[in-house]
């Protein structure tokens, strides 16, 4: 196990994200660890510049350019997340598997070129652990409707259930690397159940 784990929260939009990510944010500070948080797509100064044009309600891009500015904003972090990893715990609110999930099984974009160019990005670089939240489609709604803040707020239920399959299927094909959050059950059972897993994940 690295010093520094390299810890990915992944999921649909309205699952929690934020939320278990200010946890583990408390609790690293408590445990003095030195972190470092970052989102995709946005986290370094131009990736959040490019997070502005993929998310803008009045943007109306196709979805061979919404991957590759997807990719950009990714390409812009690598080294930021390489060179914390070497001193701090990199948390990420989503990364490749959003990808995956969202532009392969939300938008039927080639997987192959997808694992070609994130394979050609992360030069190695492996994911320590990752949480994927659930959420059923009462709850789904429920959340988006609540917040409508980017484009694709407004995609169909049909594109949110194909994307959280995408995201099962890949949590499935590597469990021991993955933890799956039922986020429909109460924060706090779900706290407690993340919370033991990072503590476990800086013991080993």
């Amino acid at each position: 196990m690295s010093k520094f784990p390299l810890i990915v929260f992944e999921g649909i939009d309205g699952s929690g994200k934020t939320h278990h990510i200010n946890k583990i944010k408390a609790y690293l500070k408590k445990k003095k660890i030195k972190f470092i948080i970052l989102r995709e797509p946005g986290g370094s100064k131009n990736s959040e510049k490019i997070r502005k044009i993929i998310l803008g309600k009045k943007n109306n891009f196709n979805e061979t350019t919404d991957l590759f500015l997807y990719m950009a904003s990714r390409s812009e972090n690598i080294n930021l997340i390489k060179k914390n990893l070497r001193k701090k715990a990199v948390i990420l609110d989503r990364f490749v598997d959003s990808t995956i999930a969202y532009q392969h099984y939300g938008q039927n974009l080639n997987l192959k070129l997808i694992n070609s160019l994130n394979s050609f990005l992360l030069e190695g670089l492996a994911i320590t652990h990752t949480f994927l939240l659930t959420i059923n489609k009462k709850n789904l709604f429920n959340r988006i409707n609540e917040k409508r803040k980017n484009r694709y707020d407004s995609f169909s239920d049909i594109f949110y259930k194909n994307v959280q399959k995408g995201y099962l299927k890949l949590a499935r094909k590597k469990l021991n690397k993955y933890s799956i959050i039922d986020t429909n059950l109460d924060k706090s059972i779900n706290e407690k159940i993340i919370i033991k897993k990072v503590h476990k994940i800086f013991n080993k």
